[in-house]
């Protein structure tokens, strides 16, 4: 009997306790590789790795945004469409703090501290997407309606 090779992260409870039907897939991490990396050692579309962004108002007010790899998240129109002067990525200190995770392996569930959700739109229209579980290396591949039933994400059009 082959062992589990999934590492037990707070992103695999909370998946694991809503009864989230997931595939896990390990593959070799390399440093500032992102999703291009991820993709490539899985075989699957970059369109279809989402990665977990921390970022932050002008308050330092900490969200996470799921954002296409192959896309990048207009900050400008992210803090108009949420009605404050400036949005901007997290120092990578920050981000480990507010998630609980390393970038790099950040998973948008089982974070640290409760922080709002924005979900790119699109991300709903591919039928399996891969999302970071909780560790460098390892993603979770699961249907998007899962992650919507989860974490009740605002939908977002802010890709560019």
């Amino acid at each position: 009997m082959a062992k589990d090779k999934t590492p037990v992260t707070a992103a695999i409870r909370q998946l694991r306790q809503a009864g989230v039907s997931f595939t896990g897939h390990p593959y070799a991490y390399e440093e500032k590789g992102g999703t291009a990396v991820s993709a490539r050692e899985l075989g699957v579309d970059e369109h279809q790795v989402i990665k977990t962004l921390i970022m932050e108002d002008e308050n330092k007010k900490p969200l996470i945004v799921l954002m296409h790899g192959d896309r990048q998240v207009s900050t400008r129109e992210l803090a108009r469409v949420l009605g404050v002067k400036t949005i901007a990525p997290c120092a990578p200190e920050a981000a480990n703090r507010h998630s609980g995770y390393l970038v790099g392996g950040t998973s948008p569930f089982g974070t640290k501290k409760a922080m709002p959700v924005y979900l790119e739109e699109t991300i709903l229209d591919l039928p399996r997407i891969y999302l970071n579980g909780g560790k460098r290396g390892f993603l979770v591949g699961l249907d998007p309606a899962d992650v919507v039933r989860i974490l009740k994400p605002t939908p977002v059009h802010v890709a560019i």
